[in-house]
Formats: structure tokens, sequence, C-alpha cells
């Protein structure tokens, strides 16, 4: 019988542990750098430039859907609810500091047409600023429960600054852009993750969704709406409980009663999503939801006490 070999280091080392000696051939030294120096040598998964290639795009794809799902599965994340919404819209404190400010810029020149727009629009943003409040109370909601929410920027941030708030982890799913940007400062660490593509991005914020609440937002929320009214609309995905935030901001954006009686989409179709103002009146609107499903989200009872307006404190 023989002693076990050492599991990591041979005794005697392999011939090719050592390059070709330049007394050998002179040579031999200036080769052997130009072949370790040159990026052909790399390994594949320390090579960025050659990940970076165009024909590499399914290997990247890959790994955006891997990690985020790697790491949600190892954190036991099997539901969240997705909110949407701009990440223009501020805090309240916020948009009437800026409101505020642009008045008295206004006022030093009253005839500038740009400053005169700035504050029109400041002042619209300023009037939505509440619902940044609505988002974080929800946020608190959907904490207490134990479900996941995510968000990013803007109204987004107030989710998941509201799930913070009662101690509860939440979700971030970033995007690269050729602009520098940030996460929102309340997702949690390790559940905060950055996407090359928007494919990958949408696919995760459904992967798990369990509803979708849409705050007022521009291109980006409408795309994700319409991504969902779409994919429920076709059954590619089981449908979910949809909320459009502010009916009146809403029914300005679009109007699904022009496209019913167009024929361009059924009665069903309509009935794929509903208004809610307030963050009570959401979350019991989805609890309700799939109880009606069959389905319910909490334990007999728990509604009712969680979705009182002092529930979390």
């Amino acid at each position: 019988m023989t002693q076990p070999p050492p599991a990591e280091q041979r005794r005697q080392p392999l011939p090719e542990r050592r390059p070709k000696p330049g007394s050998e051939d002179p040579e031999a030294p200036a080769k052997t750098t130009a072949i370790v120096d040159n990026p052909s040598y790399r390994r594949a998964d320390r090579d960025p430039d050659f990940l970076q290639r165009g024909d590499m795009r399914g290997v990247r794809l890959m790994l955006d859907y891997l990690k985020p799902q790697t790491l949600l599965n190892e954190h036991d994340v099997a539901h969240t609810i997705v909110v949407f919404g701009s990440t223009r819209i501020p805090e309240p404190a916020v948009a009437t500091r800026a409101t505020a400010a642009l008045t008295e810029a206004l006022a030093a020149a009253p005839k500038d047409a740009v400053l005169k727009r700035r504050l029109d629009i400041a002042r619209r943003i300023e009037a939505k600023s509440p619902y940044y409040d609505v988002a974080r109370q929800f946020g608190r909601l959907v904490g207490v429960c134990g479900d996941k929410a995510i968000g990013g920027p803007g109204i987004m941030e107030a989710a998941n600054r509201g799930a913070c708030d009662v101690g509860a982890p939440s979700i971030g799913l970033n995007i690269d852009l050729p602009h520098e940007q940030y996460p929102n400062p309340y997702v949690s660490p390790d559940l905060c993750f950055r996407f090359r593509y928007f494919a990958m991005r949408k696919l995760h914020f459904l992967l798990r969704a369990r509803a979708l609440v849409a705050f007022p937002g521009g291109y980006g929320t409408i795309d994700e709406l319409f991504e969902v009214l779409t994919l429920s609309q076709t059954r590619k995905i089981s449908p979910v409980p949809v909320i459009l935030v502010g009916e009146a901001y809403w029914r300005r954006v679009f109007d699904p009663d022009f496209l019913m009686a167009e024929g361009t989409i059924d009665p069903e179709d309509r009935d794929l999503f509903w208004y809610a103002e307030t963050a009570e009146e959401i979350w019991r609107d989805i609890l309700l939801w799939y109880e009606l499903k069959g389905e319910p989200l909490l334990p007999p009872g728990a509604a009712d006490e969680l979705c009182r307006p002092d529930a979390t404190g």
C-alpha cells in the first residue's frame, strides 16, 4: 500500500511546470512570453475582451439570466410584487423645493420662456409627488407580508424604501445605460442586480411576479405595462393583477374604452387591469383577486389586519 498523493501539488513537478530555458534555446524565453501575453492564451471565462465580442451575445444573454436566477433561488425568493413608475417623480419635499427654486428664478427673469416651461413641468411633477408616499406605504404593506417588492429610482425607489422601513428585503433590477447611474439606496444589497439586456431584465421582472403595480410614468413604465398586458392577453403568462395607480393620469395616457369600441381589443382584455389610488386599496385588491382565484396569498383573516392604514406603524 502506498501513501495517498497530495491533493493539490505533485511531489515531483511535471516538465511543463517550468518554461524552456534560454540555455537550451536563446530565443525560447521571448517566444514563451509572446504566447503567454497574447489575448488568445487567456482562459475564455477570464477574457473580458472576448466576452464583449458580438458573436458572444448568446453567452452574455445566458449570464444575464443565470446570475440573478441563481442568487434569487439561493435567497428563496419565490414571489415578488413588481412596482413601476417614473424615475422623475421624487418625494414631495424634493418636488416642492424644485418648484420653489424655479419660481424664484422666473421671478428674476419673468420673460424667460424656457424657465416658464420648466416651472410648468415642475408643478405637474409636484402634483404627482404624493404618489411617492403611496408607493412607500405600499412597500411597507408588501414587506410586512413577506413578499418582495421590485423597484428602481423615483416612484420605484419609494416601494423599496417602504420595505426598508419595516426591515423587509426588496429587489432592484438595474439596467446598464450609456450614462452612469446608481441603484437606489433602499434595495437589499444582496438582491440588487445589474443587467446588460432589457430582455433579461424584463424576464426577471415577470418570472416571480404575483402582481404589477404601475404608478404614473413615461416610456419605460408604459413599455412594461403593455408588455404584461400583451403577455396576459395572449396567455403567454398566466394573468396576474395589474393595477394602474392614478386613474386621472392613466386615462389621459391611453384610452382602453376607445380601443375596445374600435374592436382592436376585446372586452375581456379591458378587464386585465383596473385603477386604484391608495396603498391600502392596491394591496387589498391584490389579495382579493387571489382569494377569488382560489389561491389566497395570506392566511384567513390576515388580509383585514394587514390592510389597515396603521398596520405598518
